[in-house]
């Protein structure tokens, strides 16, 4: 699990493919604690829950299936791209954000962006089958980041991002036509799955 609080910004420095086609990736993080990230540690990149397997100082290998690539941003990682970085949750995390099960739904699409004052508004587009769990002031993850929802038009939903969160995190990139990884809110997701049992 984690908080969607992001904790460093890594840099993909090499990728390769394995022996049966699955994708392993070294990604150099700037986490200052890196010394309590461990082989086979969880740790969310862009949001996805990945699993370390390799570990040298501040550079982390993670390998992600094909199954992983087709359905999030992983499979448009190169050398140089920017991921936002999480340790998974422990008992002594503060619990800032929402719980982040770092299990991607699939890809928002970014189709406006404006500033106001000093924050950025950011409209994403979601998969219909997705609009049901997305509600004014609900909580949602986009590449692993915890955020708020201000308004929603139908598959359509907005999010301010503040100056820190804009430095803090890679979300600062994104433009329209960009896509980043979406995680529904889980109490959204049970909420839903309890009225279609009592509507049945």
């Amino acid at each position: 699990m984690f908080t969607g609080i992001i904790q460093s910004i890594g840099e993909v420095i090499e990728h390769n493919t394995q022996e049966q086609g699955d994708l392993r990736f070294y990604i150099k993080t700037s986490l200052t604690d890196y010394d309590h990230i461990h082989i086979g540690d969880s740790i969310a990149m862009d949001g996805v829950c990945l699993t370390v397997v390799e570990r040298q100082d501040d550079v982390v290998a993670v390998d992600v299936s094909m199954e992983t690539v087709r359905k999030t941003s992983v499979n448009n990682w190169q050398p140089g791209t920017a991921v936002n970085i999480e340790p998974a949750l422990t008992l002594q995390t503060p619990l800032g954000g929402h719980l982040v099960s770092g299990h991607v739904d699939g890809l928002a699409t970014c189709v406006k962006r404006e500033s106001d004052a000093r924050s950025e508004v950011f409209t994403f587009q979601l998969p219909t089958e997705f609009e049901r769990f997305v509600v004014p002031k609900g909580s949602i993850t986009l590449n692993g980041v915890s955020l708020t929802i201000n308004e929603v038009n139908g598959d359509q939903f907005t999010v301010n991002l503040i100056p820190h969160t804009l430095e803090a995190t890679n979300l600062d990139s994104i433009q329209v036509n960009h896509q980043v990884n979406f995680e529904i809110d889980t109490m959204a997701r049970y909420a839903d799955k309890m009225l279609q049992y009592y509507n049945r």
